[in-house]
């Protein structure tokens, strides 16, 4: 069953997003008066790729994988959206269907606006349009950084990269190893080499050099950063 209430932890992941927390107050107010609560198990489906727009979402907990699914059945994942990203616009914007599939990545809370409240709330603030704006600029930047490595960059150097953003974003600092840092979203080395766009034999034989390298250590529960200087190093290569 929902929980119609975000814990603590989860209202402050929200808040704390970099593009929420830019909002006036009285818009926040009122994106969050419309709000529901869904919470997940992992593997749920939270959208699917045809779907009509029905609601606006944010990540409050755990992690959104959004993925699709070729012709020849192969699934290919292109991000993991972290708490505090609100996801799911475009196709409201556009009136179009979902691009993509939309699933939970583990035990995960959503914050949810219904479509009509979400034209409300644009109808109500201008500034909203102003925010969107931005918000899918910044994407657009994001979309043409991922498209530039993936045609000048190296596969050692995308990896590093890719592992300091994980860092960033679900970094856990360590109690007992100085500046180590566990990544805490549990990703296998399939789901690694997706995101990539690479096999997982080839992401495994990186992965295990960086490990000889001292830059992160492989664990059975996931990886620990070890060196982000390192792997900095190795996502400058080109």
């Amino acid at each position: 069953m929902d929980d119609p209430i975000l814990t603590i932890e989860e209202r402050e992941a929200v808040n704390a997003g970099r593009w929420f927390s830019s909002l006036s107050p009285s818009l926040r107010h009122d994106i969050l008066r419309c709000a529901y609560v869904k919470r997940l198990k992992d593997g749920d489906l939270i959208a699917a790729r045809g779907d009509s727009p029905e609601e606006w979402m944010a990540c409050a907990r755990g992690a959104v994988r959004v993925s699709s699914t070729s012709l020849s059945g192969k699934q290919i994942t292109f991000t993991y959206v972290e708490p505090g990203i609100w996801f799911g616009d475009v196709a409201i914007l556009d009136g179009d269907s979902r691009t993509h599939d939309v699933y939970a990545h583990g035990e995960t809370t959503i914050l949810c606006v219904a479509k009509a409240d979400f034209q409300k709330i644009l109808a109500a603030h201008v500034e909203f349009y102003d925010a969107m704006l931005r918000l899918q600029a910044r994407r657009i930047r994001q979309l043409f950084g991922l498209v530039e490595d993936l045609n000048t960059l190296p596969l050692r150097a995308r990896l590093a990269k890719q592992l300091l953003h994980l860092a960033r974003s679900y970094g856990v600092p360590s109690l007992n190893h100085g500046e180590e840092i566990r990544i805490g979203l549990h990703l296998a080395q399939e789901e690694l080499a997706q995101l990539l766009g690479a096999s997982r034999q080839r992401v495994n034989q990186e992965l295990k050099a960086m490990e000889r390298e001292e830059a992160l250590r492989i664990e059975p529960g996931g990886l620990v950063i070890r060196n982000q200087q390192a792997l900095m190093t190795i996502s400058a290569a080109d």
